[in-house]
Formats: C-alpha cells, sequence, structure tokens
C-alpha cells in the first residue's frame, strides 16, 4: 500500500534490494493528504542495488510495490531510472514476471521511547 515513511525516521530511507527485481511506484502526495491514483513515477529496482531515497522524495510523495504477479509496461518511457540500468535486455518485451524478493530498509531514527515505560519490561 502506497505510504510515507513519517517524521520519526531521519529523512532518508536506504534499500538494499536482493533478489528478484520490481518496480516502486511513487505516487504524488495532494494538499488533503491523499494520493494521485497512478504512480507519477517508477524506479526499477534492480537485484544488489541500493535506493536512497531522501528530500523531496521522502518528504512530498508516497511510495509503494504494487500487488501484481507480473510488472508490465517496462520501457525509457515510464521507468525513471531506465538508463542508469545494468541491463535492459531481460526487459525487451515490456514485462516481468515477479519472483521473491527481500529489501534490507535502513533507516536513521530521530527519537527513541524506552521501553521500560510501559511496565512490562524492565521488571524481573
Amino acid at each position: 500500500m502506497p505510504h510515507k515513511d513519517g517524521p520519526a525516521y531521519h529523512p532518508v530511507v536506504c534499500t538494499v534490494s536482493l533478489g528478484a527485481p520490481l518496480c516502486l511506484d511513487i505516487y504524488i502526495t495532494k494538499e488533503d493528504g491523499t494520493r494521485e491514483s497512478a504512480p507519477s513515477h517508477r524506479i526499477f529496482q534492480e537485484p544488489r542495488s541500493l535506493l536512497i531515497t531522501t528530500n523531496a522524495l521522502y518528504n512530498d510523495y508516497m511510495h509503494g510495490i504494487a500487488d501484481v504477479n507480473k510488472e508490465i509496461d517496462l520501457s525509457s518511457t515510464t521507468v525513471a531510472n531506465w538508463g542508469m540500468l545494468r541491463s535492459t535486455s531481460e526487459l525487451a518485451s515490456g514485462q516481468l514476471l515477479r519472483e521473491t524478493r527481500t529489501s534490507l530498509t535502513y533507516r536513521d531514527v530521530i527519537k527513541t521511547t524506552s521501553l521500560s515505560k510501559f511496565g512490562m519490561f524492565g521488571k524481573r
């Protein structure tokens, strides 16, 4: 589901993608806090790639991964980072079946709460 990561984190997120590739959809956030229905951008995340989200992309846009079995309409006009991809030969048909992907997401938490405040933690 498209979302923003929120103010609890420093406005930067680093994601390492492992396994199969997929597209991350980027949505414009309207003034009322809702999002546009269609993504404004798509970022193709290759295996062993690093995506750093910061500044306006972190603060002003929502991001999400569509619940689909196949990536479609993949081309230089629909994928924002097409020119940065290692190889586009497997994408020549404009489609790619989804397979298992693992992502490692790194965030810098600005403020944390002590678990001892919840009572059940820290007591023996």
